[in-house]
Formats: C-alpha cells, structure tokens, sequence
C-alpha cells in the first residue's frame, strides 16, 4: 500500500489539546459553548451545575443566581491565549455574564485518530485513512 504524505501546502499541528473548563450562568451556557466553538473546539460537554454562594454575596458580584453550568472544552494549546482573551472581555461586559474558564493540560491521548480529531487537525486526520 502506497503511503500518503503530506503536501508542503500542508501543515500538519503538533500542538497539544488542552482542557477546557468554563463555568458559567445556566441562562448564558449555549452563547459561551458557541464562543469556545467559533475556536475550533471539536469536543464541548456541558453539565448543570449549583453555586453555594449566599444572595447577598451573588448580589455583590453582580451575579443573578446561584444555576451555573460547567463547559468541557477541548482546545488546541495555541487557540488558548486568544480565547481566554476573549471569553475575559466577554465576562466583564455582558450583563449577567460573568463566569470563570481554566485550563488543564491533556498529558497524552491514545491513538493518531483521537489525536487529530481532539486538535482538530483535519490533515492529519486524513493522513492517518491512507495508512
């Protein structure tokens, strides 16, 4: 079997995938796991969540209750610095959308194929159906 090798045009990614973790209002979770989607995130799971804050705290940090839901996101490493970025602007200029987001190195992933699809690279990916 003949085996496929990548063009000079293309580019395959060696960055690693990164875990994402963004907590969020409830009423605002579909807009954020739009915003970490527009960046190339092929893997998002959400799950409701309850903060423990007491309402006068919440009320303090202009909070409006205590449902938040938790975004998984796995992002490439080098998507992480522009997207943080943004979710920070995000967080300090939507009404009611203020949220936290870290994130946690994926110390390996098992197969090329889980690889390519978790760093969303689509060459690689291709490469690995010719093999």
């Amino acid at each position: 079997m003949a085996q496929h090798k990548p063009s000079v045009n293309q580019k395959i990614t060696t960055e690693r995938p990164k875990l994402l973790i963004t907590v969020v209002n409830r009423n605002k979770a579909e807009y954020y796991a739009d915003l970490i989607q527009s960046y190339e995130s092929n893997l998002q799971w959400t799950v409701p969540a309850k903060g423990t804050a007491a309402k006068d705290v919440l009320s303090r940090l202009g909070l409006a209750s205590a449902d938040r839901t938790v975004i998984f996101s796995v992002i490439r490493e080098d998507r992480v610095p522009k997207l943080m970025a943004s979710l920070e602007r995000k967080f300090d200029s939507i009404k009611g959308g203020k949220g936290i987001a870290y994130t946690v190195p994926l110390s390996s992933v098992i197969g090329v194929s889980a690889f390519a699809f978790l760093s969303n690279n689509r060459k690689l990916s291709e490469e690995t159906k010719h093999e």
